[in-house]
C-alpha cells in the first residue's frame, strides 16, 4: 500500500469517526434512558444506544466502499447478504434497547444472521491442531462456524457492562486487525475493521468513565457479529485457515471472561440465562478496583494480544495454533488477581 493510499484511507476513516460522533451526540440529545437497577454499575439514568453511531459509520463507509473499492469486496452475494443481515440484527437490538425484546427473539435473530453468513459460503473448512496437523471439517465446518458467530456475538454483548471496557478493547482490536489484514492482502477485512475502528473512535469519548452514553445492544451485538464474520474471512489468509485465530486472539480477554463465567455458572447450577453481575470484570469493579482501571486492563489485554497477532504471520505453521497460550496465561493471572481481591472484599460468586 502506498503512502498516498494510506493517507486517503485514514482521512476517510476520520470522516466516518466524525459521523459516528455526530450520531452519538444525537442519541444523547434524544435519549433512550437506561435506568439503574441492582445489577447496574451506574447510579443515575444514562442514555444507551450509542452503538448506533458505530453502525451508521459502518453503513456509510460500506456504501462508499461497495461503490468504489472493488478489491475490498467479498464476492457480491456474500458481501450484500452478510452486511444486510448484520444491519437487520442491529435493528432488532435497537428495538431491544428501547423496549426490551425477549431473549429468544434476539437469539433467533442472531442465528438467522449467522445462517446468512454460512449460506453465503463464509464458513471454516479445515482446522490446524497442534501435533495433529490440518483436519478437514466437512459438515462440522458450517456447524462450528454457526456456533462461533452466535457465541462471539453474545460474548461481546455480555461484556458490555462497564464504561469504556468493550468500546476501548474493540477499538484496539480493530485497529490491529486492519494492520494485519493489510499486510496479508485481505482487503475486505482491512476495510471493514478500519470502518469499525473509525466508528468506535467516534463513540468512545462519550463512553469513557463516567459514561455520557452506553453502547447498548445495538452496538455490542453488531460489533460481535461483524468481528465474528471477519474472523472467518481472515481464515483465508492462509490455505490451512489457521489465521482464523487472529480475531479470537485479539478478543481473548472478552471471550475468556464470558466463557469462564458461563461455565462456572452452569457448574454451580445457576440459570445461565438469568441476569447477574458476576463476570470477572464486574467482580473486579465490585472489589474496589476503579472502573477506569478495569477497562484499561482489558485494553492492555487487547494490545498485548495484538502484538501476538502481528507476530502470527511470521510463526512456523506448527507453532501458530499455540499462539493463544501466552494470552491464556495472562487471563489466568487476571483470574487469580480477581479471586484475591474478592477474598479480601468478602465477595461471593453467588452474591447478586
Amino acid at each position: 500500500m502506498t503512502a498516498a493510499a494510506l493517507t486517503s484511507h485514514l482521512a476517510f476513516a476520520f470522516c466516518m469517526a466524525l459521523l459516528s460522533a455526530g450520531v452519538v451526540r444525537l442519541m444523547i440529545r434524544f435519549p433512550i434512558l437506561d435506568h439503574p437497577n441492582a445489577r447496574s454499575a451506574h447510579a443515575r439514568p444514562t442514555p444507551r444506544g450509542g452503538g448506533v453511531g458505530v453502525v451508521a459509520a459502518f453503513l456509510a463507509g460500506t456504501l462508499v466502499q461497495y461503490g468504489l473499492a472493488e478489491n475490498a469486496r467479498l464476492a457480491d452475494p456474500q458481501f450484500v447478504g452478510v452486511i444486510l443481515a448484520a444491519f437487520a440484527m442491529a435493528g432488532v437490538a435497537l428495538v431491544d434497547d428501547a423496549k426490551n425484546v425477549r431473549f429468544t427473539v434476539k437469539l433467533a435473530t442472531q442465528c438467522a444472521a449467522a445462517l446468512v453468513a454460512v449460506a453465503s459460503g463464509l464458513y471454516l473448512r479445515r482446522v490446524a491442531l497442534p501435533w495433529v496437523g490440518v483436519v478437514e471439517l466437512g459438515l462440522l465446518g458450517p456447524l462450528l462456524t454457526l456456533f462461533w458467530i452466535v457465541a462471539c456475538t453474545n460474548a461481546v454483548n455480555f461484556m458490555d457492562g462497564l464504561d469504556g471496557l468493550v468500546g476501548g478493547t474493540l477499538l484496539v482490536a480493530c485497529g490491529i486487525l486492519s494492520i494485519v489484514a493489510a499486510t496479508q492482502g485481505g482487503w475486505y477485512v482491512y476495510a471493514a475493521s478500519l470502518l469499525l475502528a473509525a466508528g468506535l473512535a467516534g463513540f468512545l469519548p462519550f463512553n469513557l468513565p463516567p459514561a455520557r452514553i452506553f453502547m447498548g445492544d445495538v452496538g455490542s451485538q453488531f460489533l460481535g457479529f461483524v468481528l465474528a464474520v471477519l474472523a472467518v474471512a481472515a481464515a483465508r489468509f492462509d490455505m490451512n485457515q489457521v489465521s482464523f485465530l487472529i480475531v479470537p486472539l485479539l478478543l481473548f480477554g472478552l471471550l475468556f471472561d464470558a466463557g469462564f463465567t458461563l461455565v462456572r455458572r452452569a457448574l454451580m447450577g445457576e440459570r445461565v440465562s438469568q441476569p447477574h453481575r458476576t463476570h470477572l470484570y464486574q467482580m473486579a469493579q465490585r472489589s474496589g478496583m476503579p472502573t477506569a482501571a478495569v477497562a484499561g486492563a482489558h485494553w492492555l489485554f487487547a494490545l498485548s494480544n495484538g502484538g501476538l497477532a502481528l507476530l502470527f504471520p511470521l510463526l512456523a505453521p506448527s507453532a501458530k495454533p499455540l499462539v493463544v497460550l501466552p494470552a491464556l496465561l495472562v487471563q489466568l493471572g487476571w483470574l487469580a488477581l480477581v479471586l484475591a481481591r474478592m477474598r479480601r472484599a468478602g465477595l461471593s460468586w453467588r452474591a447478586r
